[in-house]
């Protein structure tokens, strides 16, 4: 139930954060979005909930505005930003959710 409600509410941050970046980025709209990502993960990192999705989200956000393809970075980065915020919310869910498992 709990991956199924993850997995969920990452599709939903996912769709939220792709219709945002209908707007033609900017490299400070990049940066700002990058940062916000890279903050994100992480508080992930500090919760030892890192997905490996993320970290290659943030590798394709770079590799965009190395391009100068600020567009596709900045929507990386919100895709990233979106997934780091998936983990966070999997890690605090499931922070006790063992307890529920344990035999009584």
């Amino acid at each position: 139930m709990s991956r199924m409600l993850t997995s969920a509410l990452a599709s939903g941050l996912l769709i939220a954060g792709a219709t945002t970046v209908l707007a033609a980025g900017s490299e400070a709209d990049f940066k700002a979005a990058y940062a916000a990502a890279e903050a994100a993960n992480n508080q992930a990192g500090a919760l030892r909930d890192q997905w490996t999705t993320t970290a290659a989200a943030l590798a394709e956000a770079k590799k965009a505005a190395d391009q100068g393809d600020f567009d596709t970075a900045v929507a990386q980065a919100k895709e990233a930003e979106a997934l780091a915020k998936a983990s966070i919310y999997q890690a605090q869910s499931e922070k006790d959710a063992w307890k529920a498992l344990e035999i009584r």
